[in-house]
């Protein structure tokens, strides 16, 4: 008897520990999300109207039906529609996406949108204008556009409601994307929408922010419950932090609230602690995994070889891929990344180039990750033709896959000093044909090479923005 009420004092004490454990994981967070901060603006838009009873393509769309055979009339107003847009809309996304005037970026966009509902389909043009005009630094211009959309809010979807919110996420803005949530009508105030908020301070690396979001939102709207996402962008920015007790706490707490946790949850705390070289806490969370039936994915035993090579463990990380080869999952690109990574790390380049080409030889597809590791060793050993060699590959072929152009550029150099001036020219020819901008590929502008470079400069080249646009104007 006297066991059993010491077993049950026990259970009650751990559980107290435990409670107040949870408690902790919003413990070092502001209570109270933050009013955005107003800018300053010279830009005058076209001023927001109030929100119409119909736009000119939802009164366009309501036309009573002609008799069959009529034909219609070319480019007839639209019988009460007080707006109209002034040129075709595959014209104006066209000039939109090409507007590098701020100022005219904004008017344009507020111009279009409070006219067209099928330009507010087109989520492209939104992201291309807010990323350009944050490159300008000019959040004034992003909130002239996002609030120009405000007043559809009430007709809208619950994805258009939502996209305002992630724009701002997109600016890195949070405070801002926490205002949109707050302004929505009731029928938008939705997880999916938490779950954009969220996502804004995670994306701005505000943590702090978002554990007071993920406190305060739910608790002040009862019908939005955190989900399975919603719990891992907070254990992710809960990982971001030196003590990892709060993100495993958060676990629980998602048990608590019948929520239950996914591979993603666990892998990303594998990646936090082998990111920080615990090892043996690591394997706490494999355990976690293991009591709760969940099977581990490849993804998962990357963070594993991440952290072995870390610590220059690289024949343990060789021993793990090669147990994956025969007992699943089957490792994928990343874990033969790590592994050249570690083999470059202590200077075993033959082994390196020797897993690159048994990756090909098994029809595994090299990535960018494979290319940025091996490329500027080769480099720095004078290995130049081998490096010229996966330069050919990843701009050819079916391993073809964007690196990032001071790559590219640096073995166009070491090949002009290298008095490889054709084979130079050769790689940035091709470079400009896969959309590498020229400002960034291009042959040195030295005394004896500066025709050559003039001339190639001269060549017509699409930049990847540009190549992106292109897309964009061909979707319907």
């Amino acid at each position: 008897m006297a066991s059993h009420t010491a077993a049950a004092a026990a259970a009650a004490a751990a559980a107290s520990t435990r409670t107040n454990s949870l408690s902790r994981i919003f413990a070092s967070s502001t209570r109270t999300v933050k009013p955005p901060p107003k800018h300053k603006t010279d830009i005058k838009p076209s001023p927001t109207p109030k929100p119409p009873a119909a736009d000119a393509d939802s009164i366009a769309d309501k036309k009573p039906a002609k008799p069959l055979g009529a034909q219609p009339a070319a480019d007839a107003p639209v019988s009460g529609a007080h707006h109209k847009l002034p040129k075709p809309l595959e014209t104006i996304l066209k000039g939109l996406l090409r507007q590098r005037d701020p100022d005219k970026l904004v008017s344009e966009f507020v111009e279009a949108s409070t006219v067209s509902s099928r330009f507010r389909d087109r989520h492209r043009v939104y992201e291309v204008a807010v990323s350009r005009l944050a490159s300008f630094g000019r959040q004034d211009g992003i909130e002239a556009i996002i609030d120009a959309q405000k007043p559809f809010l009430e007709t809208s979807t619950e994805g258009f409601a939502t996209r305002l919110i992630r724009l701002y996420g997109r600016a890195s803005m949070p405070s801002h994307a926490a205002a949109v949530f707050n302004e929505l009508p009731a029928k938008h105030k939705s997880t999916m929408a938490f779950n954009a908020v969220l996502a804004a301070y995670a994306e701005a690396q505000e943590f702090d922010g978002l554990v007071a979001a993920f406190q305060e939102i739910p608790a002040s709207h009862p019908s939005i419950a955190p989900s399975v996402y919603s719990y891992n962008i907070l254990i992710h920015s809960l990982c971001r932090k030196p003590d990892l007790s709060a993100a495993l706490e958060a676990v629980l707490l998602m048990e608590k609230h019948d929520v239950s946790p996914d591979v993603i949850t666990f892998n990303t705390l594998l990646n936090g602690y082998y990111n920080l070289g615990r090892m043996d806490d690591a394997e706490e969370v494999w355990d976690m995994m293991k009591e709760r039936n969940l099977e581990p994915n490849a993804m998962c035993y990357n963070a594993k070889l991440r952290g072995l090579v870390a610590e220059g463990r690289i024949e343990d990380a060789v021993a793990v891929v090669e147990r994956l080869e025969k007992d699943g999952p089957k490792p994928d690109t990343v874990s033969y990344n790590e592994l050249i990574r570690g083999y470059c790390k202590e200077g075993r380049l033959q082994d390196a180039k020797k897993l690159y080409d048994d990756l090909i030889k098994n029809e595994y597809t090299p990535n960018k990750g494979t290319y940025e590791t091996l490329i500027p060793r080769l480099l720095q050993a004078g290995e130049l033709d081998c490096a010229l060699g996966y330069c050919y590959e990843l701009l050819s072929g079916k391993r073809s896959c964007r690196v990032t152009v001071g790559l590219l550029q640096d073995v166009v150099e070491a090949l002009v000093e290298a008095s490889r001036v054709e084979d130079a020219t050769e790689l940035v020819t091709m470079g400009r044909k896969k959309y590498y901008p020229r400002r960034g590929l291009r042959m040195p502008h030295t005394t004896e090479h500066h025709k050559l470079g003039a001339e190639i400069d001269e060549e017509e080249s699409i930049s990847e923005e540009k190549e992106r646009e292109v897309e964009d104007e061909t979707e319907k």
